[in-house]
């Protein structure tokens, strides 16, 4: 089976493992420090603003009280979202408002936000589709005229940029996915920014248990180590070094990851082109960088199911993200989306990853094409 997403290690991974083993040091240590400092140099900016926890879904959990959003608060996300999103502003016991998007890119727009913004709006919680970057300018422009903190779900956006600036670091609160399907992988972990320092340090006790005092083995001063007071009722949401071991290798191959998923996404755009009953992804901006984590492709015939279940019995396995947050029962949301509508029924995401061989990608096309002549 083609795999629509697969992770590329090696032995680089395998040897830095093996060093942390050696080490008889597992848990959160100097790999962890290490890579908060080379993600935050990835980012164009310093570990003032960086800091590691388990997984990116923690980081959309930990927003909301890091933002200061309450039970009541509402906060605004499209409906085309990660359902890590949704469930966080729901546990909160905060409203989820959710908005449109636009049915092309996937991403929510000014004009569908503003439309949703009432007194009690305290946030936008914004969803980069496959890492292709919202309308920035338009959308911090629109939080600064009704005070709404930004949190930026760019969890696919690794090397992701608007107008030559880093995604996730445009709001309050962004961050970066590193699970097994993601481009950078090491398990699980990932990467959030704060646009204020002091915000990450209320982040980083937060995400250890609201400890005031560091560990026995890095604190030097306390001549009593073992005592410890708390300042929150934190979680414990760390990185370990395994993972950092992992996360430290992979980052150094990002760049060639990213150049074989840009030919995948050029040889899927150049070799179905001309088929009449299929839309391409939009053309990128040149103000925008993206990381080609989707390629999704839009049928125009009604017949999008048809087609993933051919190519899934032909060896290729396709999907759709994201399933729409107001089809969600448990969310009871009655709103009316017709552009997310359109896009949930009609889209499909192709395999693209870094391990995608030639023949994989032509015989995708061939498959493709080969359905069109069958049933289109």
């Amino acid at each position: 089976m083609i795999n629509v997403m697969q992770p590329a290690l090696g032995e680089e991974e395998l040897k830095r493992i093996s060093e942390v083993f050696e080490s008889n040091w597992l848990g959160k240590g100097k790999l962890v420090s290490e890579f908060e400092e080379k993600y935050a140099k990835h980012l164009g900016t310093t570990g003032r603003h960086v800091l590691s926890t388990n997984c990116c879904s923690e980081g959309l959990f930990s927003s909301m009280y890091l933002c200061d959003i309450k039970p009541g608060d509402e906060v605004i996300l499209p409906t085309i979202s990660f359902i890590g999103a949704g469930n966080a502003v729901c546990a909160n016991g905060s409203k989820m408002v959710l908005c449109d998007v636009d049915k092309r890119t996937l991403n929510a727009r000014v004009e569908d936000i503003e439309k949703v913004i009432t007194k009690k709006t305290k946030a936008i919680l914004l969803l980069h589709f496959g890492g292709i970057p919202c309308e920035m300018d338009g959308i911090m422009e629109l939080a600064e005229k009704y005070r709404l903190k930004v949190i930026e779900d760019c969890a696919a956006g690794v090397s992701s940029k608007y107008k030559g600036r880093p995604l996730g670091t445009f709001g309050d609160i962004g961050m970066w996915s590193f699970d097994a399907m993601k481009i950078l992988v090491c398990g699980d972990g990932a990467i959030l920014h704060f646009k204020d320092p002091e915000l990450r340090e209320r982040a980083e006790k937060y995400l250890y248990f609201g400890l005031e005092t560091k560990s026995g083995y890095e604190n030097s001063v306390a001549q009593k180590w073992w005592e410890f007071d708390i300042s929150c009722y934190g979680h414990r949401a760390v990185m370990n070094d395994i993972t950092a071991a992992m996360a430290l290798e992979q980052l150094k191959k990002v760049p060639m990851f990213i150049e074989e998923r840009e030919k995948v996404h050029n040889f899927y755009s150049c070799n179905l082109k001309n088929i009449s009953w299929i839309d391409l992804p939009l053309p990128i901006p040149e103000y925008c960088t993206t990381s080609y984590y989707f390629y999704h492709i839009q049928l125009k015939n009604g017949k999008r199911d048809e087609l993933a279940y051919y190519l899934r019995q032909n060896g290729i396995y396709t999907t759709y993200r994201y399933f729409p947050l107001h089809r969600v029962k448990k969310y009871r949301n009655s709103g009316r989306f017709y552009n997310a509508d359109y896009a949930a029924d009609n889209t499909l995401c192709l395999p693209i990853h870094q391990s995608l061989t030639c023949d994989n990608c032509a015989l995708i096309v061939d498959k493709i094409k080969e359905f069109g002549k069958k049933y289109c």
